[in-house]
């Protein structure tokens, strides 16, 4: 009963969005959780004036799963989404066609803690064997890269629990209650949990060095991704958002983590801004400059997808239409 009011209300609230985004020349933007470091492009974006700079009327909404946002945005109640670049290659797999039309990270920016309870029992994935690990949602980037953790590590996919609980305030609830042994989360819950004590790393993708030694290569992470017919038909306002991004983007890259934090909303800083800072400082180099997806990055995410995700595997992917950078390469 509870799920089918829950349907009821998804259908409701996907109705509204999508009477929202008929508004002329409206541009909603679904994030996949907007107050992680990961996806600051588009808050900056937004409060630094950079889309009212290029003319568009942009509304970003949050959704601290990036599962939902891609549903959302294949309703047709959204015309864009800040999450992770593997959905482009998962969709289309399932004969959707999206494209990456901005690369914000070339690094996940995320992190699989485990709970201090756990000390000194596990102390790298092959220890994950049944146990149940946290992830932000079914079907979701965290819930492929985790799987992929465990897998390489000669851990049967079978005897792991993914658990979905979000992220931010209900991950942290998660771990304290022990509903999850571990989990995969990104900044600033991170260093929240880091600093009480109450998590330690397993595996670090925060920064490109770190993500190579993980995954084997670069693993492009956060972008802005669009419904390929979307794109073809609004090149203008496509071009206008890639502007407005990588303007973003060049910001991060020639201002102090405490410069970029001025710009946030207090609320991201969960009440330690001197924390929010540090851990920016320390995974800043996951941003992009320009946008530009990096040559070998796609290859490696279809790697990890094709070894987790049996509809990856078993389809022809044709990487080249999973992202573009016309837009990012013309931006002014």
């Amino acid at each position: 009963m509870r799920q089918s009011v829950l349907r009821i209300l998804c259908a409701f609230a996907i109705s509204a969005l999508a009477c929202a985004a008929m508004a002329k020349d409206k541009i909603i933007i679904m994030v996949g959780g907007m107050e992680k470091q990961i996806y600051l492009p588009g808050i900056l974006a937004e409060r630094l004036g950079y889309f009212l700079e290029q003319g568009l009327d942009v509304e970003l909404l949050t959704e601290p799963s990036g599962i939902n946002a891609e549903d959302v945005l294949l309703a047709g109640a959204a015309q864009g989404v800040i999450g992770a670049y593997d959905h482009t290659v998962d969709l289309q797999a399932k004969g959707k066609a999206v494209q990456s039309v901005v690369q914000f990270s070339i690094s996940p920016g995320e992190v699989e803690l485990v709970s201090s309870r756990l000390a000194g029992v596990v102390m790298s994935p092959a220890h994950l064997k049944g146990r149940k690990l946290g992830v932000t949602g079914l079907g979701s980037s965290t819930s492929f890269l985790t799987q992929y953790l465990v897998a390489a590590s000669d851990v049967k996919l079978a005897d792991v629990t993914l658990v979905p609980v979000g992220s931010g305030a209900t991950f942290i609830a998660a771990l304290r209650q022990g509903k999850i042994d571990a989990g995969m989360t990104t900044e600033p819950t991170i260093s929240r949990l880091l600093s009480t004590g109450e998590a330690t790393v397993l595996v670090d993708l925060r920064t490109p060095e770190a993500t190579q030694k993980a995954l084997g290569g670069l693993y492009p992470f956060a972008c802005l991704y669009m419904q390929t017919s979307w794109i073809n038909t609004h090149r203008g306002e496509v071009q206008k958002l890639a502007n407005a991004f990588v303007k973003a983007l060049h910001f991060i890259n020639t201002h102090s983590a405490a410069d970029i934090a001025a710009k946030v909303p207090e609320d991201y800083f969960a009440g330690n801004k001197a924390l929010y800072v540090q851990s920016l400082a320390n995974s800043k180099s996951m941003f992009t400059p320009d946008g530009v997806m990096p040559p070998a990055g796609p290859a490696t995410v279809l790697r990890v997808l094709s070894t987790v995700n049996r509809q990856v595997r078993a389809k022809k992917i044709e990487l080249g239409k999973t992202y573009t950078s016309e837009f990012v390469n013309a931006a002014k």
